[in-house]
């Protein structure tokens, strides 16, 4: 099964951008479609976007339309998760998986295809 490892997480002021990307040293990520969760400490996980395997389709949650933007990119076998306006209700650790089907409710996540998170840490 395809193991995903993530990084690009760090501590960042609010207003500040991030760059999460989301690799796989196995097979070629082209043909599946990723998505992006999150986990922040007391919450509910949160299921905030996916691409499909072709990059046409891309869906965000409402709570981070506009400011996070994921592509791929596939000559570097990798998808990148780019996080700006970020605000202390980002902090969290965000993970990448597997998912069967990119549609807008963003469901049907492979939750067991995810690789260790990295950290988002939103403070001044």
């Amino acid at each position: 099964q395809l193991q995903l490892v993530e990084s690009g997480g760090g501590l960042v002021q609010p207003g500040g951008s991030l760059r999460l990307s989301c690799a796989t040293s196995g097979s070629p990520l082209d043909h599946y479609a990723i998505g992006w969760f999150r986990q922040a400490p007391g919450k509910e996980r949160e299921e905030i976007s996916c691409i499909s395997s072709s990059s046409i389709e891309s869906y965000y949650a409402d709570s981070v339309q506009g400011r996070f933007f994921i592509t791929r990119d596939y000559a570097e076998n990798t998808v990148y998760l780019q996080m700006n306006s970020l605000g202390p209700e980002d902090t969290g650790v965000y993970y990448c998986v597997v998912v069967g089907l990119c549609l807008r409710e963003l469901r049907d996540f492979r939750f067991a295809s995810r690789g260790p998170g990295t950290q988002v840490i939103v403070s001044s």
